[in-house]
């Protein structure tokens, strides 16, 4: 990193558990980095100086935080998180020359043009790269969606709350499984069930229609160890219907984008599964569109490895910003 301290830049990813902050003299180079939880602080605003002070107040005058929250404007609000604020207040109050406020997942999609191969997993059969529309989905503690578009003034993420659509059911067991949840629930979005959050729901329902009794299982980590005991042939189907789900989903995003560029998997949940994630119910799926499976086949569809890809995107972006 330079040891011009003056060029360094904060960043920060933002989630509704931990914030994650880094400084930075250019994107690509990152140190300092630390975890805070979310729920220690306040404000946004006390964690970041909390940062500051543990990373010895270096001269910043420009920042990036990547929200999990839409960015509309000034007023920003957190989804998951009681955050709030105003982009402009916050500036002045952290005595910043920028402050640059994006989704997440823009952050993300941003992240795609720069990931190493060693940070991508191909899914598909190696076919040739298109240059074109990039699309990405990220099944986490939620579902995010975003596209990015190359432009003349460079790329352009295209922030979406795409992970809340409507699911749409393909097989019969799936209308069951809908059958099920609409008992409980109004509305069924793809994120309920193609998420971490969404994995044990997706369990017990399938459970219900099989007509056997679940195990206990809180939370995704809890029906992975299921399926990797295989004393649960339910959980280890539970996954592969995920699988199958995330395939379908992914399709729909990148037949809605265009993206000819690629369809991306990041958020974190289906690195966590390794085996259990059944990559030929994936990509089943995602070619299931009739017609247009040659159109999907031309895609590539890639894993995101990197470890921290939403920082690379937003130091990107504060870079464009800037410049």
């Amino acid at each position: 990193m330079s040891d011009d301290t003056a060029s360094l830049r904060l960043i920060a990813d933002v989630g509704g558990t931990n914030a994650r902050f880094a400084l930075s003299a250019r994107p690509g180079a990152f140190s300092g980095i630390r975890v805070l939880a979310c729920g220690q602080f306040p404000t946004i605003t006390a964690a970041i100086r909390d940062y500051l002070d543990g990373a010895g107040r270096p001269a910043v005058q420009d920042m990036v935080i990547a929200i999990a929250t839409p960015v509309l404007g000034d007023a920003v609000r957190m989804t998951n998180h009681p955050w709030s604020f105003s982009v402009e207040a916050t500036r002045r109050e952290l005595g910043l020359r920028t402050l640059l406020v994006i989704n997440d997942f823009a952050a993300l999609a941003m992240s795609l043009p720069y990931l190493a191969d060693g940070e991508l997993r191909r899914l598909d059969p190696h076919r040739e790269q298109h240059h074109g529309v990039k699309a990405v989905v990220g099944p986490g503690t939620g579902l995010g969606v975003a596209g990015l578009v190359p432009t003349p003034q460079g790329w352009q993420p295209v922030p979406t709350e795409g992970g809340h659509v409507s699911l749409a059911p393909v097989t019969a067991l799936e209308a069951e499984l809908l059958q099920v949840l609409w008992k409980t629930h109004d509305h069924v979005s793809a994120e309920r069930l193609i998420s971490g959050m969404g994995i044990p729901l997706l369990y017990r329902a399938l459970c219900t229609v099989t007509g056997t009794r679940p195990h206990e299982a809180g939370d995704a980590a809890a029906v992975l160890a299921l399926a990797r005991s295989g004393t649960c042939a339910g959980a280890s189907q539970a996954l592969g219907v995920f699988s199958a789900l995330l395939g379908g989903f992914a399709g729909n995003v990148a037949l809605t984008f265009g993206a000819t560029g690629g369809l991306y998997i990041g958020g974190g949940v289906v690195g966590r599964l390794g085996e259990h994630f059944d990559v030929g119910a994936f990509r089943a799926r995602f070619l299931g569109k009739g017609r247009f499976a040659a159109y999907l086949d031309a895609i590539p569809n890639y894993l995101i490895l990197a470890d921290q890809p939403a920082f690379l995107g937003a130091a990107h972006q504060l870079e464009q910003h800037l410049s």
